[in-house]
């Protein structure tokens, strides 16, 4: 391995160490004799400082490269389109809850159930599933940007179709599409910044902190919208977030792949990610995948189904008032608060135990609003249990990137993120198919026993990095 010309805080140093086994990062052999260096070397001859290394990186070959100016900017331009693409998937999914007492006004459906409305929620898993298999074959295909766009227009026509307020069967034919589009975006997002080298936690958690800001701000406008004649109006909102998604995509990434959009802006690109595609064959056989998908499963359905049932809860049983939409809110804003605020606590206790810690105080919450007939100490624990859900999603993505192959990350994130659509699918309607029978007052142990699932499968999640690049 070489290593190029450094420029140091006193002068360049060069040299070629060979055989190296045990580097210090700058490929240099600490168990090399000094002796066996060529003899240009001089002993006392300064190393790059802190401050140096910050800005060096090893490329494929083993040769150092500096990190320009304009290539930490390009970097931060593109996690920034990467926050905006959230803070719309975070929209999209607060829009519900607060919109859906008007949709069933609107459209005569309510909470229950019957032989269609199954059909319905069986054809929403699969399409869910087809969306993540479609994803590990469309990115290899058409490459990572021009399947980033693709997703982004698809939200583009369903916001298109949903703000016209068309028949029922054409408004749920929007959400499949706008769900296409969304698994998609998220995927590609996540398997972006899993791939990135410089502060990839810090980067996953602010990446999902701004889904919670866009789930935040949406109830706050679906709320006013609700109570409007022209309540469709409040996809008018959606649709221009949608179209500057899709327009910032198109400027960042260029249609390119990921590989190009990575070392355009300075990352280094492993030997095996290049020419290795990610195959449905290589997902399918990765254990660790499933048990990811599993436990985002039931994550996602348990966050979707608070935030779009938790207002229904709070008006039949707690007999709350028109203003009970903005509960969602804050469900939204403490899931934003914790991603961003409990970054310390995942770094302090450890990603892995933290999260059982979370789950235990979440579900001691659960138990205070299912018991406690107070509704506003019912809207702060609601609060509080999304801050502490919050953290959730980021930490097993974060997990994901550290054992995954990075030649299949991206696709196995795909997989990931069509299991977690999927639950959101299916708990919310069985969430329905109780009410039925039992009343919405049932909703609170369902969430019991779901978050009591889902810690039970962190336990069995792998524990320790094993990805070899």
């Amino acid at each position: 391995m070489e290593l190029q010309t450094l420029d140091s805080r006193k002068g360049p140093v060069s040299a070629e160490v060979t055989g190296a086994s045990q580097n210090n990062g700058l490929g240099y052999d600490a168990n090399t004799s000094h002796k066996s260096l060529p003899k240009h070397i001089n002993d006392s001859a300064p190393l790059p400082g802190d401050a140096d290394n910050k800005s060096i990186r090893m490329n494929v070959t083993g040769t150092s490269t500096r990190v320009t100016h304009a290539q930490q900017k390009l970097a931060r331009l593109q996690f920034a389109t990467l926050l905006w693409t959230f803070m719309l998937v975070g929209w999209n999914d607060g829009t519900t809850g607060s919109l859906l007492p008007r949709i069933q006004e609107v459209y005569h459906v309510g909470v229950y159930i019957n032989k269609g409305r199954l059909r319905g929620c069986i054809a929403d898993f699969r399409v869910c599933l087809y969306r993540a298999v479609a994803n590990m074959y469309l990115t290899p295909y058409m490459g990572f940007g021009k399947t980033f766009v693709l997703a982004a227009l698809c939200q583009v026509v369903a916001y298109s179709i949903q703000a016209a307020a068309p028949p029922f069967p054409v408004f749920v034919l929007a959400y499949t599409i706008n769900g296409v589009g969304m698994a998609i975006q998220e995927a590609q997002a996540i398997g972006f910044v899993a791939t990135l080298s410089r502060r990839p936690e810090t980067k996953m958690g602010i990446l999902h902190a701004c889904y919670g800001l866009g789930a935040l701000l949406a109830p706050l406008a679906a709320t006013h919208f609700a109570q409007l004649h022209r309540w469709s109006f409040h996809f008018l909102i959606s649709l221009g977030i949608a179209v500057s998604n899709t327009i910032l995509l198109i400027l960042v990434f260029e249609f390119k792949t990921q590989d190009q959009c990575l070392a355009l802006a300075g990352e280094t690109i492993p030997e095996r990610v290049q020419g290795e595609d990610g195959t449905f064959k290589q997902v399918m056989m990765t254990r660790s995948v499933h048990l990811f998908a599993f436990f985002i499963l039931i994550y996602v359905g348990v966050e979707v189904t608070i935030g779009g049932w938790i207002v229904t809860f709070i008006i039949d049983v707690r007999k709350g008032g028109s203003s009970s939409g903005f509960i969602s809110s804050g469900f939204f804003g403490g899931l934003c608060a914790g991603r961003i605020l409990l970054l310390w606590v995942n770094k302090k206790v450890g990603e892995r135990l933290v999260l059982f810690v979370y789950a235990g105080i979440a579900i001691a919450l659960e138990l205070t609003i299912w018991f406690v007939p107070s509704l506003l100490q019912n809207a702060v624990a609601v609060s509080i249990v999304g801050a502490l859900l919050g953290p959730m999603y980021p930490i097993v993505m974060n997990q994901a990137g550290r054992i995954l192959p990075r030649w299949i990350l991206t696709s196995s994130i795909g997989w990931i993120a069509g299991f977690g659509q999927a639950g959101s699918a299916v708990l919310p309607f069985l969430t329905g198919v109780i009410a039925q029978k039992h009343g919405i007052k049932t909703l609170q142990p369902l969430l019991v026993g779901m978050m009591t699932l889902m810690t039970g499968l962190w336990a069995v999640a792998p524990r320790t990095p094993r990805r070899i690049d």
